[in-house]
């Protein structure tokens, strides 16, 4: 069987996420994930304290608090896809996105890499890579 309608069909589910982020609904981007899902953003080994986000979390209600936290702390403004790339359940998407701290007013840009692992039509995995360095630094201007 050709693996071109799965990939198809797992780019969709990303698509869905970003869609109903982009528009502030969190409830329908959260039904894109499964129940339990392993999913951090930013992958990281050691969070800066401004990223107070910055955590594991495995469920789909932890994933609600992850976007609670975040939308608290910065206004994402932009987000730009460049591309998707799907194989079989495993799907990489390359963006830039640039945002404000709220407490700072500072803006932040960056360049990321988010791979999404999609099963059964929801997203069992999720990994988010960026610099934690300039959204740190957009925290500290003053």
């Amino acid at each position: 069987m050709s693996t071109f309608i799965p990939s198809l069909l797992s780019k969709i589910i990303p698509s869905v996420t970003f869609s109903a982020f982009g528009r502030r609904d969190i409830r329908a981007a959260l039904e894109t994930f499964d129940e339990k899902v392993d999913f951090q953003s930013p992958v990281t080994r050691n969070a800066p304290p401004e990223i107070s986000w910055a955590k594991p979390r495995y469920s789909r209600e932890e994933v609600g608090v992850f976007f609670r936290e975040l939308l608290e702390r910065v206004t994402p403004e932009t987000l730009e896809i460049i591309a998707f790339t799907a194989d079989g359940d495993r799907i990489v998407v390359e963006g830039w996105n640039r945002g404000t701290v709220k407490s700072t007013g500072h803006t932040y840009e960056h360049d990321w890499v988010m791979v999404f692992t999609v099963r059964g039509g929801k997203i069992t995995r999720y990994r988010h890579y960026y610099d934690t360095a300039d959204l740190v630094a957009a925290f500290g201007k003053e």
